[in-house]
């Protein structure tokens, strides 16, 4: 088992940032690939960023399109996501999601285990 607990989230204005974190617990010895999803009311959970246990990324480049970085700690068992230039349609609950092996993944059914989740409120 892996536990998620998801921080950084807040209230921030058009054009500001925000850093998301997120810290793995439990059974992180194993390789697992962390990715951010997010779901804004009425929407269905989309996929934004994932990161592999040896640092390869991928983005849906639709949507963060350079705004968005993920990064990892493996001593701390921790990613980031790095927001910048946020856009009101940003506005969601995003939540972090592991799943095991050491391939890129993309859609929520392919991940394991899942955080609570934060929310991001961007006013315009």
């Amino acid at each position: 088992q892996v536990q998620l607990v998801e921080s950084g989230g807040g209230l921030v204005q058009a054009g500001g940032s925000l850093r998301l974190a997120c810290v793995a617990s439990g059974r992180t010895s194993s390789p697992y690939t962390t990715g951010w999803f997010r779901q804004a009311p009425g929407k269905e959970r989309e996929f934004v960023a994932a990161i592999t246990w040896s640092g390869g990324y991928t983005y849906d480049e639709d949507s963060v399109k350079g705004r968005f970085t993920i990064s990892r700690d493996g001593a701390r068992n921790t990613v980031y996501l790095q927001m910048n230039s946020l856009k009101s349609e940003d506005t969601a609950v995003y939540y972090c999601a592991a799943g095991r092996g050491t391939r890129l993944l993309i859609t929520a059914g392919q991940y394991d285990y899942w955080g609570q989740g934060t929310q991001v409120t961007v006013s315009s």
